[in-house]
């Protein structure tokens, strides 16, 4: 997939495949560091740029065109954290990360509306248990510094010496910030479940979902489970999180029985088994889970039209 910075640069430059190779890895860290595919994109697309503003001489001064763009693109992400947080206080409903499809199932949506076509794989986010939907609604709970040094150091493996570079803090002091938050991830994050054990386990709540049994969903969940959704006020959802198994039961039998064409299906969400539903052939919500014990914990439905662009016909069904 081009992009616009690729246009008009100068092809003959010998560091370019080297510049252009790196766009992947930095997509895989904005994500990370935003939680939103969009946005992620944007910092790619304003790390390059501000590649392409250094003259030839400036560029040929650096040593490594690699560390130089994720130094800039940890900058840049740094300071869309802080305006992200001033966005989200006004954002209708919760906020929920962006989901995202697996790698098979994963689509573009054409600039113009038009019928999805296939993602370059340079465009497609690395899925692993950095980016499940439970590790991505902890690290909204940081400081964007504590996400920053967290993130480049215990996910991308960077020295506490170049995180300082770019948090604009002393070594010691962003090492602190990781290990603040690898103790609030570890606090959030129940023992990870079997891989089969979490299908079958989505599997029977989709059936029971299906059947409208509610006292099959209520066995399903945890007493004490919370469902969140994500309409960003474009959308009907909930904007308060539902508490409690029995709750929402009730609330998931009432979202069948208003809209009886609903189609569920079992998909990878973030890395994890999921469900999607769609109408009339169009992806309407992704629910992620986050599971322990056999029980469902927490659910987390993305229903905000504009983080479902992965999503499309072809690539969920």
């Amino acid at each position: 997939m081009s992009t616009s910075f690729e246009s008009g640069l100068d092809r003959s430059e010998p560091d370019l495949s080297v510049v252009v190779g790196e766009r992947r890895h930095l997509l895989n860290l904005g994500y990370r560091l935003l939680g939103s595919l969009a946005e992620a994109e944007d910092a790619v697309q304003e790390t390059y740029a501000r590649w392409y503003a250094l003259s030839p001489r400036q560029r040929e001064a650096v040593d490594s065109p690699g560390a130089w763009l994720t130094t800039v693109a940890g900058r840049v992400c740094l300071d869309m954290l802080g305006s992200a947080r001033v966005r989200r206080e006004r954002y209708v409903g919760s906020w929920l990360p962006e989901p995202l499809p697996d790698r098979v199932e994963w689509s573009s949506v054409r600039a113009d509306g038009g019928r999805a076509e296939p993602v370059d794989p340079a465009d497609r986010i690395t899925l692993d248990e950095s980016v499940n939907m439970a590790f991505l609604v902890v690290l909204e709970s940081m400081t964007p510094a504590e996400r920053v040094a967290f993130i480049l150091h215990d996910v991308f493996r960077y020295p506490f010496a170049e995180i300082a570079d770019i948090v604009g803090r002393s070594p010691a002091a962003c090492r602190q910030l990781a290990s603040s938050a690898r103790r609030r991830v570890g606090a959030a994050q129940p023992p990870a479940a079997p891989v089969a054990g979490r299908a079958a386990l989505v599997r029977h709540f989709k059936e029971a979902w299906e059947a409208r049994n509610i006292k099959a969903l209520v066995d399903l969940l945890d007493p004490e489970a919370t469902m969140t959704a994500d309409g960003g006020g474009l959308v009907g959802a909930v904007l308060r999180p539902v508490e409690g198994s029995r709750l929402i039961a009730q609330y998931l039998i009432h979202i069948a029985d208003k809209a009886p064409g609903l189609t569920l299906l079992e998909r990878t969400v973030n890395g994890q088994p999921g469900l999607v539903a769609q109408n009339a052939g169009v992806t309407v919500t992704v629910a992620a889970f986050e599971l322990a014990e056999g029980r469902v914990t927490r659910i987390w439905a993305v229903r905000n039209p504009e983080k479902l662009r992965p999503w499309t016909e072809e690539g969920a069904s």
